[in-house]
């Protein structure tokens, strides 16, 4: 009886930290999307494999970058972040906030998403139009 209840405690343990993860991971704090150019995507971690990764934001031109740095834990998400690096992009994110350890990534902002930006916004209401690249082949 008493070996039972040593092992119910460690059992009733783990279960719980298994429904906080879970539950964490469901969940989400914010949504959004973040445009720029995207510097650097690498694969790292030890035992848990993600991809890592930074998009420039620049607001206007001359100014500064900030980095923005992201996690995709998607493999097809990140071959498409990799078809398109070096144009400007939207990524599509999910923050998650109080996973437990760096295994679910380095970040709280894990990228779902990625589509090409075809304007550039310089201000509300002024956009520029990028050219096609069959256009400025030519």
């Amino acid at each position: 009886m008493r070996l039972s209840r040593w092992l119910l405690v460690p059992l009733i343990l783990v279960l719980l930290l298994a429904a906080y993860i879970f539950v964490v991971s469901s969940w989400n704090y914010s949504t959004g999307e973040r445009a720029g150019w995207v510097q650097k995507l690498s694969r790292k971690g030890w035992l848990c494999k993600t991809w890592e990764g930074e998009l420039s934001l620049v607001s206007m031109p001359g100014a500064a970058p900030e980095m923005f740095l992201f996690t995709v834990r998607d493999d097809v998400v990140a071959e498409k972040i990799n078809q398109v690096m070096g144009k400007r992009v939207a990524l599509h994110y999910e923050e998650k906030v109080g996973l437990p350890t760096s295994c679910f990534g380095e970040t709280r902002h894990y990228v779902t998403g990625v589509r090409v930006q075809d304007e550039i916004s310089l201000m509300p209401g002024v956009m520029v139009p990028t050219a096609p690249a069959s256009a400025a082949s030519r």
